[in-house]
């Protein structure tokens, strides 16, 4: 009968442990570019002085390396199941950071400060009737792109009015929804956005869509103070006279 080997916790702790916090994974979060590993709160605190992998150095995204990470789900059951008392440790601490930070809004308690009920009605009625009017408007054609008789292409159809207008801030995420609202598509069914033939992240506002992406940017604009006969030559809000074009399509899964 062969002998089974036993195997100490530290022996993969290089497996099991932050290159960042020199600690055992939480949330243990992979690099898709480069497929080193590192806590969830560490690599996105890490991103936010740099774009580069803190392990290999190597460029992880040129302008949002946050869509490159993938939470391992597996990895962090079996850490779990590795150190003993590391998950009610964890779940300890969460309960004690939340129980913390929860009260506290703006450098200040909430429960100490208690805010008129008719202002606090009045601002989110306010907010809630702007809808994000007062940002920065920009247009948009929403266009069908047909792949060849792809499986899907007679679900996703041309939408009847596909010219929208709609704030700067918008994210591809949310077109997504848009759209499938609109083409009443289930709810598992996934669409790409594309921009020049590129397919854009759902992360991806607008503004950054139109400021890196859109190969017309700059050209022949007019100021929202002027009628839109004349070309105005002071700094002020600018809007497009013609719409940036995205396209859409039913997902194409290459792996």
């Amino acid at each position: 009968m062969a002998t089974q080997r036993k195997h100490l916790v530290k022996d993969f702790n290089p497996y099991i442990t932050c290159y960042i916090c020199k600690g055992y994974l939480i949330k243990p979060t992979t690099v898709t570019e480069c497929l080193h590993t590192f806590c969830k709160t560490c690599i996105v605190q890490h991103f936010e002085d740099s774009n580069d992998c803190p392990r290999c150095g190597n460029q992880v995204h040129e302008t949002n390396p946050l869509e490159m990470l993938r939470l391992d789900n597996t990895l962090e059951e079996i850490i779990f199941k590795l150190v003993p008392g590391l998950r009610e440790q964890e779940l300890e601490r969460e309960s004690e950071f939340w129980k913390k930070n929860k009260p506290q809004e703006n450098g200040q308690d909430t429960s100490k400060v208690d805010k008129p009920k008719a202002d606090e009605e009045g601002d989110e009625n306010q907010d809630d009737k702007d809808y994000h009017r007062s940002d920065p408007q920009i247009a948009i054609c929403l266009d069908c792109l047909r792949n060849n008789g792809q499986s899907g292409d007679n679900v996703v159809k041309g939408l009847m009015k596909k010219f929208i207008r709609c704030s700067t801030r918008v994210t591809v995420g949310t077109i997504k929804k848009f759209l499938s609202l609109k083409l009443k598509l289930p709810s598992s069914y996934e669409l790409d956005v594309l921009c020049n033939g590129e397919i854009m992240g759902k992360d991806h506002t607008m503004e950054f869509i139109y400021m890196t992406r859109w190969r017309l940017r700059g050209e022949n604009f007019r100021c929202l103070n002027c009628s839109a006969s004349q070309v105005c030559s002071q700094d002020g809000p600018l809007y497009q006279s013609y719409p940036m074009v995205l396209q859409y399509r039913p997902r194409i899964d290459f792996g």
